[in-house]
């Protein structure tokens, strides 16, 4: 569709502006005039609402869509036709979708198996219900932190068909859809089930953990790509553990029956293989014997006191003891060390020639003994003399 609805009325919607352009629709923000909400109107594009069995596979998709449940999958509105233009209104997420991520290169791993392993859950409830996404890619993938202390995902957009039904395409063969990561039984035409949205999210994968989809190029040698040719490894456009190259290879096997059972399980297998890059917590400190590193508490050891003033005890000048135990190693800090426990108040250290100790306390007595003893010999004499 190549004409802009902006500033038009699409039944009870009032167009305000372009979301996204797609192959088949153009996804607009639109306010629904009845209820004075704002919501994202999805209008196919004129070229194929022709198509008959296009047609009907639209009302099963708004149908089914509508009738699912999920925290994951975004909420279905409406959906009908005003003046031969097919729509779907939607809730409007406000954020962006995975598509912008990955086109600012590689996403940290762990926030890749954050989103995807949500896209994984919604995926694998549809499958239950015997339902296929089959138009799973990074522009589907809503992300949004606005409702929630984490990012939310939302899938969105879908190309639903029963599973054992054959892939979206035209009346006359054309494919419906973007070849990026579509499934090879998909691109042939081929009966479709679960694990052809799982090959899919594996390509989405590799994209957040790349930055880029595993086959590039024109649309003929991308579709070649996803029949015949093995997928880069991972590991040689990121630093990335060398496990998860197995782990991709599996998801993107050729062969449906060589996948993963579910896309849990292809997100399980992703968590373990990329749990070196994906912020695991380290496993707790081995201890060591020997010396660690930083300050670490002295115990004290007997040995020759400190030269006041001196950073370390001078070394005895000629053994006269025997040899005391060695000192433990100084710890790497500018921290002081106490080389030996400060002696207790009242012990021998302090107690010998000690200014004011018992020796000067007897001097000094006799002293004031022998001067009494002169006084009175000086008044005996005098008394004498006057006499």
């Amino acid at each position: 569709m190549s004409e802009d609805l902006t500033g038009r009325r699409l039944g009870h919607y009032k167009i305000d502006g372009v979301l996204g352009r797609g192959g088949m629709s153009v996804m607009y923000r639109a306010t629904d005039v009845r209820l004075g909400r704002k919501v994202a109107l999805k209008v196919m594009g004129e070229h194929i609402t022709g198509d008959a069995e296009f047609r009907e596979r639209f009302v099963d998709e708004a149908r089914n869509t509508s009738a699912i449940d999920h925290a994951n999958i975004v909420p279905l509105y409406d959906f009908g036709e005003v003046d031969g233009m097919l729509y779907i209104a939607m809730r409007l997420v406000d954020g962006s979708d995975l598509a912008g991520l990955v086109e600012g290169g590689p996403i940290a791993p762990s926030r890749a198996l954050e989103l995807l392993g949500q896209v994984a859950e919604a995926l694998d409830m549809l499958h239950e219900q015997g339902l296929v996404h089959l138009d799973l890619k990074p522009a589907n993938v809503l992300v949004t932190s606005r409702e929630a202390a984490n990012e939310h995902v939302y899938l969105a957009d879908f190309g639903l068909t029963r599973r054992g039904a054959t892939g979206h395409r035209t009346s006359s063969g054309d494919f419906l859809g973007s070849p990026t990561y579509a499934a090879p039984e998909h691109l042939r035409g081929e009966s479709v089930d679960g694990r052809t949205d799982l090959y899919a999210l594996a390509c989405m994968l590799f994209a957040c953990l790349t930055g880029r989809p595993p086959f590039r190029g024109q649309v003929s040698e991308i579709i070649q790509g996803h029949l015949g040719a093995d997928p880069p490894a991972a590991t040689s456009l990121a630093m990335l553990p060398p496990a998860i190259d197995g782990v991709l290879r599996t998801g993107m096997a050729k062969s449906p029956d060589q996948r993963f059972g579910t896309c849990k399980e292809l997100i399980a297998a992703a968590r373990g293989a990329l749990a070196p890059a994906a912020g695991r917590p380290s496993p707790p400190p081995v201890q060591r014997s020997g010396p660690v590193s930083g300050p670490q508490p002295v115990q004290p050891t007997p040995g020759p006191r400190p030269v006041p003033g001196a950073a370390f005890p001078s070394p005895p000048q000629a053994p006269v003891a025997p040899p005391q135990a060695p000192l433990p190693p100084m710890p790497p800090s500018g921290d002081p060390v106490r080389l030996r426990p400060p002696s207790p108040a009242g012990s021998a250290s302090f107690a010998t020639g000690r200014p004011g100790g018992s020796g000067s306390a007897r001097w000094i007595v006799l002293g004031l003994v022998g001067a009494a003893l002169v006084v009175i010999v000086v008044l005996f004499v005098v008394m004498a003399t006057s006499i």
